[in-house]
């Protein structure tokens, strides 16, 4: 490549743009740190493009000589009360909602440093002879969340690493790897600019997310039968950490898929006491949300659930009308028998599928995906 790799045209802006663009979708403040000599000392004023409505504080900051310099150099400007810090390469612009979601998440989760990481897929050779053992080794890939004090602390003593995790690590802090994306390559050579084009362009459009989800009757007789946000007076209710509401979920669960956010556990952990007994309509809010703040739209969902009893056509429209509120798009609910098979036959449980399809959008707006941001 010619000139800095991070400024190499890709698409309608500059690689950099890109990796901005992902983490100002996350946190409340972005700190760009650049060579003296790049764009922004020839352009002044010149800042990373940004999501149009994003209000995310970008700050430009000169870099230093070594890697860990310019961390430094950022880290300087990163205010004093912010709790988690991301570290990510600006030569990394295709980097998905799901990776940041992970490595904050795996921080808030009470690690010190959370890194992506993918699993080595070639023969790896040493340059004295022989071959490691791929199985013992992995790829790491930013973004890189951190506990901000573990970081700072980290850095007083100057040293240098080609990670800030080794940093942490090193000076006794908790390392967490979560799973990171093959897609999420790091600009190098020509050709992974060729790819990075053609990402860009693919991730245009619209995406399509399946979901299920399946709950047992509850033995507890106070539980109440939630469907679609409609509570069935009288009937026995499912068991679950929320309100067991079946056809929200699955709806959720299509929608994260289609926007490449994880699954429903991600975002309300069963073992999170704050979503215990929750109305599943709420859940559905946060979770449309999370899409809107990837940069997708909810276009319609289709669900389709099946229970023997009660009968669903009666409230199907009331099912309908909350579900669309809550989902900010059309939703479509049905429902079948399960004509004996299976534990639903048995009347054990109730189950639902659902597909949600999303469009992208031409402007991201700030909001805070998946809660608080970082």
């Amino acid at each position: 490549l010619r000139g800095a790799k991070q400024f190499q045209p890709l698409g309608d802006r500059c690689v950099i743009d890109w990796a901005v663009r992902g983490a100002a979708r996350w946190c409340e403040g972005v700190v760009v740190v650049l060579p003296e000599a790049g764009p922004s000392a020839r352009t002044p004023g010149r800042r990373p493009r940004l999501p149009g409505g994003c209000v995310a504080a970008v700050v430009v900051a000169a870099g230093g000589v070594l890697r860990s310099d310019s961390v430094r150099c950022g880290l300087s400007l990163v205010p004093g009360d912010a709790e988690i810090v991301l570290v990510h390469d600006g030569a990394r612009p295709l980097a998905g909602d799901a990776v940041f979601m992970r490595v904050i998440q795996a921080v808030r989760d009470g690690a010190d440093a959370a890194v992506p990481v993918i699993e080595l897929t070639d023969t790896i050779r040493r340059r004295d002879g022989g071959t490691a053992d791929r199985s013992e080794l992995v790829a790491v890939q930013t973004p890189q969340a951190f506990r901000a004090a573990a970081l700072r602390a980290a850095h007083a003593g100057g040293a240098d690493a080609t990670d800030d995790a080794t940093l942490v690590e090193a000076a006794g802090g908790t390392v967490t790897m979560v799973d990171g994306d093959s897609r999420n390559l790091k600009i190098t050579e020509p050709h992974d600019l060729a790819l990075a084009e053609e990402a860009t362009v693919a991730d245009h459009g619209m995406r399509v997310g399946q979901g299920f989800d399946v709950h047992r009757y509850s033995d507890d007789p106070d539980r109440s039968l939630v469907l679609g946000g409609v509570r069935f007076e009288g009937e026995r209710g499912l068991d679950g950490h929320s309100d067991a509401d079946v056809v929200a979920h699955a709806c959720i669960e299509a929608l994260l898929a289609a926007a490449g956010l994880g699954d429903i556990g991600q975002l309300f952990s069963d073992t999170d006491p704050s979503w215990a007994g929750a109305d599943s309509l709420e859940l559905l809010r946060h979770a449309v949300d999370a899409v809107r703040g990837a940069g997708w739209d909810p276009v319609n969902v289709s669900c389709s659930v099946v229970i023997d009893a009660p009968r669903i056509a009666p409230h199907r429209d009331a099912m309908q009308d909350r579900l669309g509120a809550a989902a900010g798009a059309p939703v479509n609910v049905t429902a079948r028998h399960s004509e004996g098979v299976g534990a639903l036959g048995r009347g054990e449980g109730v189950a639902a599928w659902a597909v949600a399809l999303v469009a992208r959008r031409s402007e991201y707006p700030d909001q805070a995906a998946a809660g608080e941001r970082s």
